[in-house]
């Protein structure tokens, strides 16, 4: 029986440990979490904010995917995405979803992200 979701991975190339840090810890506001030292040998970093937890792994031969991702739930999509066009990021947005307001961009790696908002 399933019970939840524990985390999500993505993964991302060699050496960009550094830019995943800045933008997911500095740009998005989640936290970093040690890795386990068992785990840590192989790079990559983990992250969390709230009940989200966003595990990144390292792959040699690594390629974004074009359609899998993430949905990050924000709140204040509008100042959220804002920060991350003042950043450099590009921000697509999208109405389809009935009763959310969403956007998607992708992180240093290549990876998609959705983040969106419940509307009431």
């Amino acid at each position: 029986m399933i019970t939840g979701l524990d985390h999500i991975q993505l993964a991302a190339p060699p050496g960009t440990e550094d830019a995943l840090r800045a933008y997911y810890a500095d740009l998005l506001g989640m936290t970093e979490v040690p890795k386990p030292p068992a785990l840590a040998a192989r790079g990559g970093c983990w992250f969390e904010a709230g009940t989200a937890r966003l595990h990144l792994g390292i792959e040699p031969d690594f390629r974004p995917a074009r359609k899998a991702h993430p949905g990050l739930r924000v709140h204040g999509i509008d100042a959220f995405a804002a920060r991350l066009t003042a950043a450099g990021a590009t921000v697509t947005w999208d109405d389809a979803l009935p009763g959310h307001r969403r956007f998607y961009s992708v992180d240093p790696a290549g990876n998609r992200l959705e983040f969106l908002e419940p509307q009431a």
